[in-house]
């Protein structure tokens, strides 16, 4: 089986980290691959070509399509691939129609014709894959397929390299900085969550926003601003709680990276997590933007270690039920082999 990947995101993101840990699983089930994506983001770049995949990179610019395209049609005739995986809808505004099968993928919630070419569509959650049909795409050409999280084990980190006590209650945010992760709503909950320590690890356009609002705050003592980072598990090691208060979440890969990791969560009611948190089984889950329903649960979840070790539990069999890399390459391997049929 050949697979011709064509990503267009951004420099970082879930998708986009999600789009590598794809490519290496399928590189263990022996799927023969190349990649097609943009050069932004030096990390991706150097693992992909670690494993030995054949790699172009384009600009995907939506304005000037000829580069681009004849890069595809350049890949597609020389590799022959029996799928071209587009991922994500710039990808696949460079679908082309051939012998080949062509697959959009859905992180959120596209437009359907934004994979002109693709007779498939495949989406994180089912809630996305419902919106596609509602779209005119027909129900068989639409399919789940869930995203997974797996690390090497952690490491974890030395919390003075941070200015952090080793005996602070300490929360982890994993997120791009940006409005829709919620990050301004868990900085003003932490203003009653006294004791905690906060570490914020992303990079995004309201930085300087989120910085101010610390200082505002009067939190500069608590709170740190890592940047983006390659070495999660690491964070999430070291962590003791992971707070994930998005507004608008289609799917959440931090909920299954806690859950994998057997750290506690606690988040909010974007469509992703709500789907897959129960609340009080495998974390705590609150209104989006409650400032004080959130500061309470991180109060309860710090204090009541029967609770702790409640949601770890249940976190970790729902992750190992289906979230690992081994279900993953179970479920795309079937995609895939049921397309070709």
């Amino acid at each position: 089986m050949k697979i011709l990947h064509a990503m267009a995101g951004d420099s970082v993101g879930g998708a986009e980290t999600f789009f590598v840990d794809a490519v290496e699983a399928l590189d263990e089930a022996g799927v023969q691959q190349r990649v097609i994506t943009r050069a932004n983001n030096a990390h991706k770049l150097d693992v992909i070509k670690g494993r030995g995949i054949p790699l172009e990179t384009a600009s995907f610019n939506k304005n000037f399509k000829f580069t681009t395209a004849a890069k595809m049609k350049k890949q597609i005739r020389e590799f022959q691939p029996d799928i071209v995986h587009h991922w994500m809808g710039r990808a696949g505004m460079f679908s082309q129609a051939g012998d080949h099968v062509n697959i959009g993928w859905y992180g959120g919630y596209y437009r359907p014709e934004r994979f002109k070419h693709c007779e498939y569509h495949v989406a994180v959650t089912q809630d996305i894959v419902d919106h596609i049909v509602r779209s005119g795409v027909p129900a068989d050409k639409a399919f789940l397929l869930h995203i997974y999280a797996e690390f090497p084990k952690g490491t974890p980190i030395d919390r003075a390299q941070f200015d952090t006590p080793d005996d602070a209650p300490l929360l982890l945010a994993l997120a791009r900085l940006h409005e829709k992760k919620g990050l301004d709503v868990l900085l003003e909950s932490l203003k009653s969550v006294p004791d905690a320590y906060l570490w914020i690890a992303g990079s995004g356009p309201i930085e300087q926003q989120l910085k101010q609002q610390m200082k505002d705050l009067k939190l500069e003592d608590r709170v740190r601003f890592l940047g983006w980072r390659n070495d999660r598990e690491n964070l999430l090691a070291t962590c003791d709680i992971v707070a994930f208060p998005s507004r608008y979440e289609p799917f959440g890969a931090v909920v299954i990276e806690a859950w994998g990791t057997g750290k506690p969560l606690v988040t909010a009611k974007a469509a992703g997590p709500k789907a897959y948190v129960k609340n009080e089984e495998n974390g705590l889950i609150v209104e989006i933007d409650d400032v004080k329903a959130l500061s309470d649960a991180i109060n309860r979840m710090i204090k009541d270690s029967d609770l702790q070790k409640h949601v770890i539990e249940n976190g970790l069999k729902a992750y190992q039920e289906g979230f690992t890399r081994e279900v993953f390459k179970k479920n795309v391997m079937e995609l895939y082999n049921h397309v070709l049929r």
